[in-house]
């Protein structure tokens, strides 16, 4: 197991030779075994204190645990902090040693698994572990792929194999390899142990679907490309055996390359935190400060008179040095008032009674968005999942989200609508007379009965493109030609006559399912040939070349030789990219598929165009020469074959186009309504053109004819891009009521111009094209661009690569203080998902390496509304109350000591007992904050949805921003002063019934902590606005147990057993005995409590957020449903008058000229930022644009308030 984790020096390139263990084994390659575990039973202990003692907050209190061991320093006792530290400690380390455990037994299994690895001739079964670089090893069907290994031969023809690689890339359609042909004959264990070909590759690496190496072998050399490998982690399908080689094993494969830890994502929240801890520790010390200088004075002017009976501590020589050394005393002391470990735990690891609440709290909230039914999917059995702890209250927060197109607008189902061919087009849905029909007139079918390979599921609505294949048209022939040739498809016949295509893609099987019901069925495939049953007489082609898609050419082709010997190029891909590549022969042509691709592209079609190339004889074979040399080049192989495409795909004829229909999914308009509504801005980056992009905005209502203008950018120069912003950008400013037509660029760039331009009169929405795009982000303009895009109220971005997507994303966390959210379903949607504050992978059509990367999944795009409006907001919302709640109650716990220090000689002496400091963070106050943050809800769901302005507050970060805190922090500093003074004030005079005096030490001590229990306990119960049985158990409960532990740490039986720690026998019973004692809890609770219900009637009644006019509205209508139901039991006994009375109440009329008992719709949602009680969001949004500044300035982008 020790080479599991053996490091090596980075290679430059690999060599290795088969059947070889002694050569290869000089090189130090890995083996096979993996080890992800961290730990053994012999460094688990220090290793885990080790990686537990990085964290800020566990070094701190281990810090105040050393401190608290010196006598001189600490007036507390040692257990007030090693208890909860080394619960905490015990507790992280169970749950790392938990996840090791099944770390180390995930490990063994794999590790373990057998394999068939062909030593001294013959096939032996070897454990995983003991596989090494150079081996030849024996696959079955259905079995994993032991290693990266390059495919020597396989029980199918041509050395082909099938793979499944869904452990890989989460895509779970069957892919094929291909042995190269002077190994594919290897089949019998004696040839391949005769086998010593020698090769030369990249060094490991994580990339997927690239690999390039070279095979000498009988002094000979041939290229190895990715088609040749078998990756880790896949499973072969449909395969009877096949033969690898291992090029790369355990930590080297791919699969464990791509392994690393993804990136921490942190929330607004967690920033905002580092910013208070620093004051709060700053104010702590400040606190020590005051309190030492303090104690230096008084031993200096009154301490230093009693030296009898009060003589300093062994070691303190001077009132100097003893103000020094209370300062770390009330360090230890005070120190409950920085919340370090809450700071830490939010961005990392729990470590305190209030760190495992804030976890505890987010757990809860990623549960109740995994069991949410209303985001489940029934068709595809997919829930919502949570697949983060520590984001969910960002959902709250969300500004801008960017949303891929194709499978998350829409559903990623591809069907074959309309076609041109040779400037004919096909597909319009005619009636009986031949003319176009009308909406809602669409008639039968065409009918493909003539075919017996028709696929069933089919359809298609102008017969007249059948009618054009039965009477032979050439140009209609070659279009499906084309289809059933040019593409990656696998056929699979299940049953004679029964085909099933497994596409990589939805595009590609649409088109080849297209061909195969009008006749040109492709039938089968072989490394070299590809047979189609045209009209129903089989020809097989052979297969030359394929020139592979990507996101850079953006096409395809496939050069085939024909029965007839002709060779023939086919080619489709991006109208942009082939119509440059036609002869000029085409020109009229191609002007009128233009015009066909332009009004496909107009009804949210996907269009693709289709051509094709003569090659002569001579030519091909030169250039097939040249293919060969530069896919065996050892350098720059990539570069060198795009060459060889571009230049073979020139010139070539044009036979027509295809259009796809990608229809919207389910709830798409009505998502996006809503969360415009919630002021969220929606930018669509798609790489579909920008005809079908426009067109799908418009379906979804991104863009509605209600728009004051539509700017659309399309230049292909930085000037021209540079120009088209800054006109649009006129034209915003010339509409808005504020300012002047007078702006110079100078300017527009000043301060001011991020706010003028929210402040716009009309809504506008900008489309930018992908090469203008590219420009727009060049660094000299990216801010124009967004200053341009963030005042329109929808953006389109079209023809954008996976990297643009990223750094659009990128551009706009960079220059706006705003949370973005990237949603998509595909591999290219990846890098945005990354990029993003919160990426949410939709679980569609193409595979899963979307949800992989994401923090959220779902399966449809509606459910984002429940997401955000729902979940996000709620937990925000309880986050938030959390927060605030918590800093309350430790500063007024806190700050007691602080004012007692000013009684006491700033001895450092505690006003509570050591036991309550220890459990009050931890039993006494911990679950009522917990339920709270867990359960609390300001309004129902129902209600969320309703009122979609709720959702503003967080993201102005109303709920908890510096102001609240603040707030938070006088609040229990007040509530302090009144828990310290009042029993201070009352304690001097009062007498027991007995005529005792009633003040000492442990009484006092007693009223405060009661009095500080029970009023923390009113405080949550005002702070919780949604009431549940688990509330009421939680927050009385609490207040039972403090009692119940005060009453049993006071007891004859406890000190007893313990006498040295429990000395204060009935103390607690006498205390409470006395009425004194209560009248005075009872008064410090109202004087705490009341000016809080006060203020919040006062701000309740005067100015009422939107969530109180929503739970009022809620209140009326529970009465007038109540009333109603009261009515219909009580019979009518007076005259038909007196009805009116009894079906209203007083103040009703009035509450309907308000409005705030109407439902308020997407129009009375407007309208009520006006009112006085709703305009101050509406101000504080002005306000946020108006004093960050510009955009375009990154060290002044707009503050939140």
């Amino acid at each position: 197991m020790e080479r599991c984790a053996a490091r090596r020096a980075p290679e430059e390139e690999r060599r290795l030779r088969a059947n070889a263990r002694e050569y290869n084994e000089k090189f130090q390659y890995a083996s096979n075994c993996i080890k992800t575990s961290k730990y053994n039973i012999v460094t688990f202990l220090p290793v885990n204190l080790f990686e537990q003692f990085q964290e800020v907050a566990n070094t701190y209190f281990l810090f105040l645990l050393i401190l608290q061991l010196i006598p001189q320093v600490s007036s507390l006792s040692w257990f007030t902090t090693i208890v909860p530290l080394v619960l905490v400690l015990s507790i992280t380390a169970v749950k790392d040693a938990t996840d090791d455990y099944f770390r180390h037994k995930s490990d063994n299994q794999v590790n373990n698994r057998q394999s068939q690895v062909l030593i001294g001739g013959a096939l032996r079964q070897e454990q995983w572990m003991n596989v090494r670089v150079g081996d030849i090893i024996k696959l079955e069907n259905n079995q994993f792929v032991a290693a990266d290994l390059l495919l020597l031969s396989s029980s199918e023809p041509h050395g082909l194999c099938y793979i499944e690689t869904a452990e890989l890339d989460g895509e779970t359609n069957t892919k094929v390899r291909q042995a190269i042909p002077v190994t594919s004959e290897l089949g019998d264990t004696s040839k391949l142990a005769r086998f010593d070909g020698e090769v030369i590759c990249e060094p490991p690496n994580n990339k997927l679907d690239k690999f390039g190496g070279t095979l000498y072998w009988k002094e000979n050399k041939y290229p190895l490309s990715n088609q040749n490998m078998l990756l880790r982690g896949c499973v072969l399908r449909n395969t009877e055996w096949c033969f690898g080689l291992v090029i790369f094993a355990g930590p080297d494969t791919k699969l464990m390359q791509n392994s690393g830890r993804t990136k921490f994502k942190r929330t607004s929240i967690d920033r905002l935190m580092n910013t208070l801890v620093l004051w709060i520790f700053g104010f702590l010390v400040c606190m020590g400060v005051i309190l030492a200088i303090g104690n230096a004075i008084w031993e200096h002017e009154v301490g230093v008179c009693f030296q009898i009976y009060l003589p300093w501590d062994e070691g303190v020589h001077s009132a100097f040095f003893s103000g020094f050394l209370s300062f770390w005393s009330y360090i230890i002391i005070l120190n409950t008032v920085v919340p370090i470990s809450l700071y830490v735990s939010m961005g990392s690891v729990t470590l305190s009674p209030e760190v495992r609440t804030v976890e505890v709290i987010r757990l809860g909230h990623s549960y109740f968005i995994n069991w949410d039914k209303k985001m489940y999917c029934a068709k595809c059995r997919t829930p919502a999942e949570a697949r983060t702890t520590t984001l969910n209250e960002e959902l709250g927060q969300v500004e801008y989200i960017f949303s891929d197109k194709t499978g998350t607008l829409t559903q990623n189902i591809m069907v074959f609508s309309k076609c041109s061919v040779n400037g004919h087009s096909y597909g319009d849905v005619q009636d009986v007379l031949g003319h176009k029909a009308e909406l809602g007139e669409r008639p039968e079918p065409v009918d493909f009965s003539f075919n017996p390979l028709a696929d069933p599921e089919f359809q298609f609505w102008d017969p007249s493109l059948l009618e054009a294949v039965k009477l032979g048209d050439p140009h209609v022939h070659e279009f499906f030609r084309l289809l059933s040739l040019c593409h990656t498809v696998m056929s699979e016949e299940k049953s004679e006559g029964e085909l099933y295509y497994k596409a990589q893609s939805p595009d590609e099987g649409a088109l080849v399912t297209a061909a195969r019901n009008f006749g040109f069925v492709f039938q089968s495939r072989t490394p070299k040939t590809i047979t189609v049953h045209e009209l129903g007489r089989a020809i097989t082609y052979q297969l030359l070349a394929i020139l592979d898609f990507n996101n850079i050419r953006k096409r395809m082709s496939v050069i085939v030789r024909s029965p007839e010997g002709k060779i023939r190029l086919y080619c489709k891909g991006a109208d942009t990219i082939l119509l440059e590549r036609l002869h000029p022969v085409n020109q009229d042509l191609a002007n009128v598929t233009t015009d066909h691709l332009n009004e496909y592209a107009g009804e949210g079609l996907r269009t693709l165009v289709l051509a094709y190339k003569d090659l002569e004889e001579s030519y091909y074979e030169d250039w097939s020469e040249r293919l060969h040399q530069a896919s065996g080049a050892p350098d720059a192989r990539e570069d060198r074959l795009a060459r060889l495409y571009n230049e073979v795909e020139n010139d070539m004829m044009l036979l027509g186009a295809t259009a796809i229909e990608d229809k919207l999914q389910q709830g798409v308009p009505e998502t996006i309504a809503i969360l415009t509504l919630a002021n969220i801005k929606i930018w669509v980056l798609t790489g579909d053109k920008q005809e079908t992009a426009v067109n799908i905005g418009y379906s979804c209502k991104m863009l509605t004819d209600d728009m004051t203008e539509v700017f659309v950018v399309t230049g292909h120069t930085v000037l021209e891009v540079r120009q088209e912003l800054r006109k649009a950008r006129e034209k915003m400013m010339d509409a808005s009521r504020s300012v002047g037509n007078g702006f110079s660029y100078q300017e527009k760039l000043s301060s001011k111009l991020t706010s003028v331009l929210e402040a716009i009169a009309g809504e506008y929405a900008l489309v930018v094209n992908g090469h203008s795009l590219a420009h727009a982000l060049e660094a000299d303009m990216e801010v124009e661009f967004l200053e341009t895009a963030c005042a329109c109220k929808a953006v389109i971005c079209c023809r954008v690569t996976p990297l643009q997507k990223a750094q659009v994303v990128e551009l706009v966390k960079k220059y706006k203080k705003a949370v973005t959210l990237a949603i998509g379903d595909g591999a290219n949607d990846v890098s945005m998902i990354k990029t993003a504050h919160i990426g949410v992978g939709i679980s569609g059509q193409e595979g899963i390496q979307a949800v992989l990367a994401s923090d959220y999944s779902f399966s449809q795009f509606k459910f984002l509304q429940r997401l955000l409006l729902v979940h996000g907001r709620w937990s925000y919302l309880r986050m938030c109350k959390f927060l605030c709640y918590f800093f309350y109650k430790n500063f007024a716990f806190t700050m007691v000591h602080f004012w007692f220090g000013f009684f006491c000689g700033f001895s450092a002496q505690t006003v509570y007992d050591q036991y309550f400091i220890t459990l009050y963070n931890i039993v006494y106050t911990s679950l009522p904050v917990l339920a709270m943050g867990i359960f609390d809800q300001d309004v129902p769901e129902q209600r969320s949805m309703e009122y979609p302005k709720l959702y503003e507050p967080g993201q102005l970060n109303l709920l908890f921003n510096k102001r609240e805190f603040f707030i938070c922090i006088a609040q229990g500093i007040y509530t302090s002063v009144l828990m310290f003074f009042i029993p201070y004030g009352v304690f001097a005079d009062a007498t027991r019934d007995d005529g005792a005096q009633l003040a000492d030490y442990q009484s006092f001590a007693v009223t405060v902590a009661t009095s500080l229990v029970i009023v923390v306990s009113v405080q949550i119960g005002l702070d919780t606005g949604f009431w549940t049985a688990i509330n009421h158990f939680f927050i009385w409960g609490s207040l039972a147990v403090y009692f119940a532990i005060l009453f049993a740490m006071h007891s004859d039986g406890l000190f007893q057993m313990f006498p040295n720690q429990f000395r204060f026998v009935g103390n607690a019973q006498n205390t409470l005995a006395q009425p004194t004692v209560w009248l005075t809890i009872a008064l410090t609770t109202v004087v705490c409590i009341m000016p809080v219900v006060a203020f919040r009637f006062l701000k309740l009644d005067l100015k009422p957020q939107l969530s109180d006019t929503v739970r009022y509205t809620q209140l009326v209508r529970k009465k007038q449903k109540a009333q109603h139901r009261c009515m219909r039991r009580v019979g009518r006994t007076g005259s038909r008058r007196s009805g009116y009375a009894f079906s209203h109440q007083e103040g009703f009329g009035e509450l309907i000229m308000s409005g705030k008992n109407m439902r308020l719709s997407s129009s009375a949602l407007s309208s009520f930022a006006a009112r006085p009680g709703a305009g101050w969001m509406e101000t504080l949004r002005k306000k946020k644009g108006s004093d960050g500044g510009t955009a375009g300035s990154p060290g002044a982008a707009p503050n939140k308030v």
